[in-house]
């Protein structure tokens, strides 16, 4: 479109340092609907770059815009839908909190509507050419989708203005439009989590629609993103399911998850990257500025590298990846096809994730990751004592025969592999699939946290018996301890951290050989001291814990639990926070509390006048801290740790008492 070329000139003019707000805001006022067009266009490209919201915002932008969402023109609607959509997924919790303030809700439940009622009046003329009011049905799900995601106000408005029907209609679209129904499939899983207003609400028409998603076999990675997408949303309304159907729902949730992650990223990104190249070396030129949709901004490297804004999910802190994915120009199908694999694959681990915890939401690891580094502390909370593998699991038989049924331990653990390097290599070469890199990154992550929560959740035999948890150990200490150093990218540590300490503590329960050397151990005692994230200090104590707990039970050992205790000693004296100084204490209580080799070796460290030198220090930190810097929970942990002398006499420091 001229006006996206105009938009282009005027943004190289205008440099980076200045925000043209004021005069973009202009042209929305202006009887022309090309220079209206062309002013929500502009706008949608400048408010990619985070540090120009701000100037929009002072400028009442969003009142601004609002109206144009019901323009006479439809290319203004579709463009100012698209601004609003940018602004919103740019711009993090408080701007789409601000947006709902400011009434966005009441154009865009209007504009909703209309798109849902012209879909099939709409003539279009080639058969192969999308109606244009699904593009613009697009845009206002999508803007829709990331309101409901970050503002629970927004969620309110949805709830009342029985938007359940207008998107669902939208999610009707997928045999022919499956972008429309990608992004309704997202607006849909936002919307029925944890949403007990609208559950009770559910309609048969919507049930039947995320039936004949499930039911389609269309073999694209769009497509098997958006069977996801239905799946989780199904799994949200399992409450509102007729008990008839709950049998058959879960089933065929579990199958299109087990299927997704039976997919080879690795392979299929490398396919979908040479097709790419194959269309480029064939095609007569490259689609220029004008080929691409008003309100589709080109995604530049800065903006996949930025920080991911904290929002809100349901009213719920918590990290919302900052994938400008959806805002790729068209033209990028292959790079589309890649990235919904890997968003699938995500969705599906996250999905089951949420199927083995609990129905409280405070369990739900994906909100508690949020901005809390203490998250791992559940489920394996120290107020726990042992943790929950000692506790009645969770899973229902149906959940737990559907997961096993569909190998879903043994695929989850496949997916804990690092991406494939020649995968990451040809994404290296092309700044535009740079950002799968950190998507690929981020699956194994996922994997990893999927795995923790499985094994938090199943026993032992129901993972195969000895041998499979020994290989499963094995593969993780390779992930750990396979290349020259420990792997420093907190979010992978933090994953792969938390589902060894799992595994070592199911391992050490069911009293089957650990596979850690001493060496191995000490290094991932190091690697943690340097992390700032608490949960990976607290989880790698618990791991030295563990295997020290072991080894004190057998000959000849004193010489490693000398130092583990030495390791143990320095985190619980020396590190700035409490958590982790009473994980340290508790840890060293584990190890030496009884035995010969814990008694030896508990004398060559002297371990108990150091103890008894740090008592009236950790006592007095506990006041000092405790009441103002931790939670409840932590508090609970600090104040039940006593840390008792490792020999035979009866003289032991007790720290049960110290908060008052």
């Amino acid at each position: 479109m001229n006006a996206v070329k105009e938009a282009d000139l005027e943004e190289e003019e205008l440099g980076e340092e200045s925000c043209p707000a004021a005069e973009l805001l202009e042209k929305l006022q202006s009887p022309s609907a090309d220079v209206r067009e062309f002013g929500c266009a502009s706008i949608s490209r400048v408010v990619q770059q985070s540090q120009t919201i701000p100037g929009f915002l002072q400028r009442d932008a969003v009142r601004r815009l609002g109206p144009m969402l019901l323009d006479s023109s439809l290319a203004v609607r579709e463009t100012a839908t698209g601004a609003l959509r940018n602004l919103s997924a740019c711009g993090g919790q408080e701007v789409c909190e601000d947006m709902v303030k400011h009434d966005v809700m009441t154009p865009l439940t209007a504009l909703l509507r209309e798109c849902c009622a012209g879909f099939e009046s709409t003539v279009v003329l080639v058969k192969e050419q999308k109606n244009p009011v699904e593009d613009v049905a697009n845009e206002a799900v999508h803007l829709l989708w990331n309101l409901c995601e970050s503002s629970s106000q927004a969620l309110s408005q949805f709830n009342k203005a029985g938007l359940l029907d207008v998107v669902v209609q939208c999610l009707e679209r997928h045999p022919h439009n499956v972008e429309l129904a990608i992004s309704a499939a997202h607006c849909l899983h936002t919307v029925t989590e944890d949403n007990s207003e609208l559950l009770c609400s559910m309609s048969t028409a919507a049930l039947g629609a995320l039936e004949n998603v499930l039911l389609s076999s269309q073999p694209s990675m769009a497509h098997t993103l958006l069977r996801t997408l239905a799946a989780g949303t199904l799994w949200n309304m399992k409450g509102s399911l007729p008990a008839a159907r709950q049998a058959q729902a879960l089933s065929a949730v579990v199958a299109t998850l087990s299927k997704c992650l039976d997919l080879d990223s690795g392979t299929l990104v490398l396919e979908l990257r040479q097709a790419e190249e194959d269309r480029h070396r064939n095609a007569p030129a490259a689609p220029d500025a004008g080929d691409q949709a008003a309100g589709e901004p080109a995604v530049t490297e800065m903006d996949e590298e930025e920080e991911a804004p904290q929002q809100k999910r349901n009213g719920k802190a918590v990290n919302i990846d900052n994938d400008f994915s959806d805002l790729l120009p068209r033209g990028k199908e292959e790079l589309r096809e890649a990235t919904a694999l890997l968003t699938a694959q995500q969705t599906s681990l996250e999905i089951i994730v949420n199927m083995c915890c609990s129905d409280d939401p405070s369990d739900d690891e994906w909100e508690e990751e949020s901005s809390s580094d203490e998250s791992d502390m559940c489920p394996d909370s120290l107020c726990d004592g042992v943790s929950n593998l000692m506790s009645p699991l969770c899973l229902s038989a149906e959940v737990h025969g559907a997961l096993i049924n569909h190998s879903i331990p043994e695929k989850v653990l496949k997916k804990t592999e690092f991406p494939r390097p020649q995968a990451t290599d040809v994404c290296h070469q092309d700044p535009s699939w740079r950002g799968l890199i950190k998507k690929m990154q981020r699956v194994q992550s996922r994997a990893l946290t999927c795995f923790h929560s499985i094994l938090s959740s199943m026993d032992a035999e129901s993972l195969g018996g000895a041998a499979a948890l020994q290989g499963a150990a094995q593969h993780l200490s390779t992930l750990v301890f396979g290349a020259a150093e420990i792997p420093k990218d907190e979010e992978f540590l933090e994953a792969v951290i938390s589902a060894m300490r799992s595994l070592l503590q199911m391992i050490a329960f069911k009293n089957i050989p650990q596979c850690m050397t001493p060496q191995q151990l000490m290094s991932l005692s190091e690697a943690a001291t340097r992390c700032d994230v608490v949960s990976v200090r607290v989880n790698a104590v618990a791991i030295l814990g563990i295997t020290g707990s072991t080894l004190a039970k057998e000959k000849g050992t004193a010489e490693t639990l000398q130092m583990i205790g030495n390791a143990l000693l320095q985190v619980a004296t020396r590190d700035a926070d409490l958590v982790v100084n009473g994980e340290a204490l508790d840890a060293l209580l584990d190890v030496f509390a009884d035995g010969d080799e814990a008694e030896k070796a508990a004398q060559n460290i002297q371990l108990l006048p150091a103890l008894k030198a740090f008592h009236p220090v950790f006592k007095a930190k506990i006041r000092k801290e405790g009441k103002g810097k931790y939670n409840p929970q932590q508090l609970c942990v600090l104040d039940n740790i006593k840390v008792t002398r490792a020999t035979s006499s009866t003289e032991s420091i007790h720290l049960s008492k110290v908060i008052e």
